[in-house]
């Protein structure tokens, strides 16, 4: 494997890990399958410039880019700017960004959030940690570890429980397996899977094995221990009552049999009562499942992150829902799956690497709009490009960097309470995800527009003060100028990242002219009418 640097950039020097041998390229072995699967079906042709830049910019940097960016990229002649422009956005401060609400959403699903698993998660990202290495400490959940101390919120939040709940290890286990298996054996848990024959209940309470003695030290730190795991499970399906037991093992992985210690060799480190200081057992299944489940050889493992970085980019799944790999569910393409699972292992897991790889793709560069002739394009052979929903995260920082209010609103936040509840960025972003995202554990794949997003935009005071004329912002600057044509030429660059049609021009002319003793407020309000369009609201 050799390593060739591509880009400085921004400030940061990045480099890919690319195979020794002559072979082509991912991103051009990708297309070749997609197009082998198209079997003479139309395509939908490259998408302009300006749908590019505005799809790559939110895929890679969580927001659309600044009008300076837009205006330099459209005029920008070189054949291959938009490999420096993936390379520049992958080389930015604001990916690690992206990638951190990228995943704290797929992992999480907006059950909660918490500053130690946000920082977390954002230093593992900047430091392009392999994808095993973060499941590994996410699942190891080590308490010892201040480093990696946040990574345990994933165990601890789902543990969590009000009043006399009982503690949710059914729902721990169920997620295991969906979000790093892309297997949900939630209804295998009490009889082998009524619909799905390849899951079983001994998968569900293999993973449960794992899982079942753990417990919540602090929720506020977020910090995890486990009581000792002395004996295998015991199970019996409600259809067949045949008593079964079995101990802490994945999905057609080995079986770990819980060992015998004499008593008070039980622990590598004993528990302190007095300090109130959990043990660390002898027999750690939280440690095993941190060694046997991110691994090269589990074939489960490496399918699932693939499909899931190929959802993020693309806008579905090869396997599609996400969490039901199994043979009645075959993949869209299946030798792509396999080629990314086996690629992303060769590469130690590199996300970035993979995502870059993705985006430099044609399938990827594709139009929105349906090919010539064509009423309809089939979603899953991803010949036409799948419009995306824009998520909460992502309008956010949009509305900001488009109303040119990102600057200031930053610059407000005092560093004692950066990433606090006090924090005045986290308190307009927690108004977004208020309004935009969906309820805990309701996927966010598909654009539905609702009564409270259309009410936030139309009256919350925070977003209405973002399109008020101060000095410098979006509607401060349409303010000083008089020639209507550059008005809507800056306002459509700045807010949808393209230029207007002839027909929009004139009706931003017309809606000028017929408010011309309050300018200043018809500039803000046909910028509010942009932001709250289905265009600003989807990557297309």
């Amino acid at each position: 494997m050799s390593r060739i640097s591509l880009l400085t950039c921004l400030g940061l020097f990045v480099t890919f890990a690319v195979p020794s041998s002559a072979e082509e390229p991912l991103h051009k072995r990708i297309d070749q399958l997609i197009a082998a699967k198209a079997a003479g079906k139309p395509v939908s042709a490259l998408t302009d410039d300006a749908e590019f830049l505005r799809r790559a910019s939110l895929d890679l940097a969580g927001k659309i880019p600044s009008i300076k960016q837009t205006r330099e990229f459209l005029v920008d002649k070189s054949p291959d700017k938009r490999v420096k422009l993936i390379d520049q956005l992958v080389a930015s401060s604001d990916y690690p960004k992206r990638m951190t609400d990228v995943f704290h959403v797929m992992l999480m699903e907006r059950m909660g959030d918490a500053p130690a698993w946000r920082k977390y998660l954002s230093t593992a990202f900047a430091e392009n940690r392999p994808w095993d290495k973060i499941v590994r400490e996410i699942l190891k959940a080590d308490h010892q570890d201040a480093a990696t101390l946040g990574s345990a919120f994933f165990i601890a939040k789902r543990l969590d429980k009000v009043g006399q709940q009982t503690t949710d290890y059914p729902g721990l286990t169920r997620d295991v397996g969906r979000l790093f298996l892309g297997k949900n054996f939630q209804c295998a848990q009490c009889h082998d899977h009524l619909f799905v024959d390849e899951y079983k209940q001994e998968h569900f309470q293999g993973i449960f094995a794992y899982l079942q003695n753990v417990y919540i030290v602090d929720m506020a730190t977020p910090s995890v221990a486990e009581n000792l795991t002395t004996a295998k499970v015991n199970f019996m399906s409600v259809f067949k009552k045949v008593p079964k037991e079995i101990g802490p093992a994945l999905p057609g992985g080995k079986e770990n049999v819980p060992p015998v210690f004499k008593k008070g060799e039980e622990f590598v480190k004993a528990p302190d009562p007095k300090k109130r200081l959990p043990g660390v057992p002898k027999f750690s299944t939280l440690a095993l499942l941190s060694e046997q489940l991110p691994s090269a050889e589990n074939k489960d493992f490496s399918r699932n992150i693939a499909n899931r970085l190929w959802f993020v980019v693309m806008g579905r799944g090869l396997v599609h829902p996400l969490d039901l790999h199994h043979k009645d569910n075959p993949a869209s393409h299946p030798e792509l799956l396999e080629l990314l699972a086996k690629e992303f292992v060769a590469h130690k897991f590199d996300i970035r690497w993979m995502i870059r790889e993705l985006a430099l793709t044609e399938t990827y560069q594709r139009s929105s709009i349906l090919p010539k002739g064509a009423d309809k394009s089939p979603p899953e052979l991803f010949l036409t490009a799948i419009e995306k929903r824009v998520s909460a995260e992502q309008l956010f920082w949009s509305m900001l960097e488009a109303s040119g209010e990102r600057e200031r609103i930053l610059a407000s936040r005092k560093p004692e309470v950066a990433g606090t509840k006090t924090d005045p960025v986290e308190i307009l972003l927690a108004k977004f995800q208020t309004a935009f995202a969906n309820p805990a554990r309701e996927p966010e794949e598909e654009f539905n527009p609702s009564l409270k997003a259309a009410l936030f935009v139309l009256n919350d005071s925070r977003v209405l003060d973002l399109l008020t004329p101060k000095d410098g912002n979006l509607v401060d600057r349409l303010a000083k100028m008089t020639d209507d044509a550059k008005v809507a030429e800056d306002l459509y660059l700045s807010v949808l990242t393209r230029l207007p049609s002839d027909e929009e021009k004139s009706a931003v002319s017309k809606y000028l002219a017929k408010n011309a003793a309050q300018r200043p407020t018809a500039l803000g309000q046909l910028a509010w009418a942009l932001f709250a369009s289905t265009e600003f609201s989807l990557n297309h």
